[in-house]
């Protein structure tokens, strides 16, 4: 069977920098680094990671207090995970006392200044995105409670008004044309309202890239990533919306032979946080079939 990866594939920008942030701080295994949550969504990196004493405690939204006392006789250093946090759990983070390093994706550093600034300046913000998602969580620390978070258009039938001023940014792992959609819609409503598409670059990519995938003639559709993982489900859920029979598996062994039967070319991609080896082991099995 012939396989056909996408070229976006794999590792972002923005983790990769966590990660070597989180290995600078390891040194090896030397000492102890604690993630505020997972570094990143992918539980097999994770894994990998601990080999290097990384470690990831709290919970997936950053939202419970962390118990680090006394866990490592080692040194240790606390690292903020690519999502990003709230300026309330960064002072959090910093009275615990441990070093701290901060491994928050730049991408989602703009957004957290767009929404921070034009919420000093009186803006209502409204932010497009997943509320449950940490990044949003995150987001949402920045805008002094000025800010409504929406997904779809029922959301904005619901939104309260937002006075003269408005401002609009996404998560960056969102799809654009919804972006585009829900913004149009709004600013029909608020004709002056700021719009800034900070959806990421390589979120874009890894859309058009599948796009590509689809009209290169592939039977079927693989997505690698890990379950939590928001920009590999976006990527899963646009391969399904063009008729193509969509997988979305972590790990090759989640492939199941009988279901590619029929196929003669499959398309791969991963998502951002879904590392190399775990793509090229899938390519590999899928090969084989």
């Amino acid at each position: 069977m012939k396989v056909i990866r996408a070229k976006s594939a794999g590792f972002c920008w923005g983790v990769e920098r966590a990660i070597q942030v989180a290995r600078e701080e390891s040194q090896g295994g030397e000492r102890t680094v604690y993630t505020d949550g997972p570094l990143i969504h992918n539980r097999q990196m994770m894994e990998a990671l601990g080999k290097d004493d990384i470690r990831e405690v709290g919970d997936y939204q950053s939202k419970g207090d962390l118990d680090i006392q006394d866990q490592s006789e080692k040194d240790s250093v606390l690292v903020v995970r690519a999502h990003g946090i709230s300026p309330q759990r960064r002072e959090y983070l910093k009275d615990l006392g441990l070093p701290f390093r901060d491994g928050t994706c730049p991408d989602v550093g703009i957004i957290a200044g767009k929404v921070k600034s034009h919420a000093e300046k009186g803006f209502n913000i409204v932010i497009f995105g997943d509320p449950e998602h940490p990044e949003v969580i995150g987001l949402l620390g920045y805008a002094k409670g000025q800010a409504h978070v929406i997904s779809n258009e029922d959301d904005l039938t619901h939104l309260p008004d937002l006075g003269p001023d408005v401002a609009m940014v996404s998560q960056s792992t969102m799809f654009t044309h919804e972006f585009k959609h829900l913004s149009s819609l709004l600013a029909s409503k608020y004709p002056k309202m700021l719009v800034f598409d900070t959806i990421c670059g390589a979120t874009k990519e890894r859309q058009s890239d599948l796009v590509e995938l689809v009209e290169g003639g592939a039977d079927a559709i693989v997505v690698i990533g890990g379950k939590h993982s928001a920009n590999t489900r976006k990527l899963a859920k646009l391969a399904a919306s063009h008729n193509r029979p969509t997988f979305h598996i972590e790990t090759a062994d989640d492939l199941e032979a009988e279901k590619f039967s029929a196929c003669k070319t499959v398309g791969v991609t991963a998502g951002a946080s879904t590392p190399e080896f775990i793509i090229r082991s899938v390519c590999e099995r899928l090969e084989q079939l």
